[in-house]
């Protein structure tokens, strides 16, 4: 899992340097690339795995808001602020993610607020704090207007 989990940061990593490097490609694109996505994940899904589809309207609905959402979106938004952003400030706010989505958990009841949530969160918000000081203290470029890190 944890091998899978660092391919999938280099996959990120990767696309959010070819995106910024590619800043002449429409950020409509991502609609294609996440279609794309949808219908290879649900190959994936029906070649590899016994299929399990949602058994209800709300179930249905569940797929259809995290599709939008967090994915389509999510992506969407991602692509703007790589391309036109500072990579710095989005780098930064994107340690908010884990954090907001474990207070979702817990706010809906699927987590409980233990002390290791907590730590978890300091951990986090330190490490947005070191990336921002960072940031902070990077060179900004006079031709992309752009921090770069030393």
């Amino acid at each position: 899992g944890y091998g899978l989990a660092g391919l999938c940061a280099l996959t990120w990593a990767g696309y959010s340097v070819l995106s910024r490097r590619l800043g002449a490609v429409p950020t409509e694109a991502v609609a294609l690339f996440c279609l794309a996505a949808a219908a290879l994940s649900a190959l994936g899904h029906l070649a590899l795995e016994t299929p399990a589809w949602p058994d209800s309207g709300l179930g249905w609905a569940a797929v259809l808001g995290l599709g939008l959402g967090p994915v389509g979106l999510a992506f969407y938004l991602w692509d703007v602020g790589v391309k036109r952003g500072d990579i710095q400030l989005l780098g930064v706010a994107s340690y908010a993610a884990p954090l907001l989505s474990t207070l979702a958990l817990v706010a809906a009841g699927q987590a409980q607020p233990e002390a290791r949530l907590g730590l978890a969160a300091l951990m986090i918000a330190g490490g947005a704090a070191l990336a921002a000081r960072a940031g902070a203290r990077a060179p900004v470029s006079r031709r992309t207007g752009a921090r770069s890190l030393p």
